[in-house]
């Protein structure tokens, strides 16, 4: 977008579009021109449909003339992370394993949400291998770089979702997250996402843990992006009763006085919490308590045998996947990938396998239990900031990949909601998240009070402009 349009926020443009001041073309064709500014920097986006966007934009602006908009974000820009199917688009999974994949014949739940919204779908944005390792480095898609700093990661494993948002691709983007997809690209790009309750938005197919929740750089963006995504669709069987309600209503009402918020600080297992991302969290707890929250630190209930085991899953559940594939597509996978999956994975029996499950299920109930007493946990998002691009892990060891999820991970077994909001950036302005947690289907609560948090916050920086 131009520089005044792409720091417009989807309900800022919505006000325009129905006042007549700007024409959804006009933002979808602006839209386009800083994907093509961006993207020889950041490869962000695995497919762009100008065309067809242009094409939806045109649509959207026939109805607002008619005053007869399909939604509150008829015409929005949006992308859609590759995984998340959308009719007649290929999704490899972010592996080269599977290129010439087959187009899709119909959308899943949430691009069909974002569809019936009248929202336009610019494309979709990039991911890695499978979705594993959180990091911005793909066999089909090659590098996604961080725009606060190409040399830098967005970690993953909605990485192009969360260079997108950052660059101002558009207001929306919808990535997928199952150990922290969109909670670590969010804090390592300096926007806000939401991992919803298991089931709040429906998917297909749906697995344990596995969500799609919306990316902005507001907190209101999202919640109107829930409206939407969270309407039902029959063919997720884990969907949650559906909630007719306005995500974005009593948004501003939050009063911390009295709010019991616990705060971890450190989670004691996988890598140890950079100092500066430790002082950023300890401020936001600090500010929390300065408004009248009732803030006590509280301990890890994490375990490393906890950690491990959910790494074991993981590995067992990738090592299962790459055994389907032909001996030629396994030559096509990341290496990095297939070490991580097959070095140990190899050998486990069904008994290490159970084993393993055994421990991400002590890890679910560990979490839930640690959250009962408090309205919210307050955390950091990720122990680190942005590291390397061109890694596939902080460490780069496929042996001792996951070291960085102890944060995220839990929440997303626990089916508890989460998200991750900017709080401020490092000493050489990478930027620093800090996690909100929520009691199991309390989605509304924790954009209340990340909303509340993103008023009170330390002053942000201009977001990036292209090189």
């Amino acid at each position: 977008m131009s520089e005044d349009l792409q720091a417009l926020s989807a309900a800022e443009l919505c006000a325009a579009f129905a006042a007549r001041r700007l024409s959804p073309v006009e933002v979808a064709g602006a839209a386009l021109a800083r994907i093509a500014r961006w993207e020889p920097h950041l490869n962000a986006m695995y497919l762009v449909h100008g065309e067809a966007a242009l094409a939806q934009a045109s649509a959207s602006e026939a109805r607002w003339r008619k005053g007869l908009p399909l939604s509150a974000l008829d015409g929005v820009p949006v992308t859609i992370k590759e995984n998340i199917h959308t009719k007649g688009d290929p999704a490899p999974i972010g592996t080269a394993a599977n290129t010439g994949a087959a187009p899709a014949v119909a959308d899943a739940p949430p691009a069909a949400r974002v569809r019936e919204a009248g929202c336009v779908i610019l494309g979709k944005t990039t991911m890695p291998d499978y979705g594993m390792l959180s990091s911005g480095l793909s066999s089909i898609h090659g590098i996604t770089r961080n725009p606060w700093r190409l040399d830098r990661n967005t970690s993953g494993s909605s990485s192009g979702a969360g260079a997108a948002a950052a660059a101002g691709y558009a207001p929306l983007h919808l990535g997928t997250d199952i150990g922290g997809s969109v909670r670590l690209p969010a804090t390592h790009c300096g926007i806000f996402a939401l991992k919803p309750s298991l089931g709040r938005v429906p998917v297909y197919p749906p697995y344990l843990g596995r969500v799609t929740g919306p990316m902005t750089r507001t907190v209101r963006d999202a919640a109107l992006l829930m409206n939407a995504l969270s309407r039902p669709d029959a063919r997720d069987f884990m969907n949650l009763p559906y909630e007719a309600r306005d995500y974005s209503a009593g948004l501003e009402g939050l009063d911390p006085k009295g709010l019991r918020i616990g705060f971890m600080p450190d989670m004691k297992a996988g890598l140890a919490v950079d100092p500066e991302v430790r002082a950023a969290a300890k401020a936001a707890a600090g500010a929390l308590a300065a408004q009248g929250a009732i803030v006590e630190e509280i301990g890890s209930f994490l375990s490393a045998d906890m950690l491990e085991g959910m790494c074991r899953f993981f590995e067992a559940r990738s090592h299962n996947d790459y055994l389907q594939l032909p001996a030629e597509r396994q030559r096509a996978v990341l290496p990095f990938i297939a070490e991580w999956c097959t070095w140990r994975a190899a050998a486990f029996t069904g008994r290490d396998v159970m084993a393993a499950y055994a421990q991400v299920m002590a890890m679910r109930e560990a979490a839930v239990n640690a959250c009962q007493p408090y309205d919210f946990v307050l955390s950091p998002t990720s122990p680190i900031l942005p590291y390397e691009a061109e890694h596939a892990s902080p460490g780069n060891d496929p042996r001792n990949a996951l070291p960085h999820i102890a944060f995220t991970v839990p929440f997303s077994m626990s089916e508890q909601p989460a998200a991750s909001i900017n709080w401020s950036a490092s000493a050489d302005g990478l930027p620093i998240g800090v996690q909100v947690i929520g009691r199991r289907f309390d989605d509304a609560g924790v954009l209340r009070l990340a909303r509340f948090i993103e008023k009170i916050r330390p002053l942000q920086r201009g977001w990036p402009t292209p090189p």
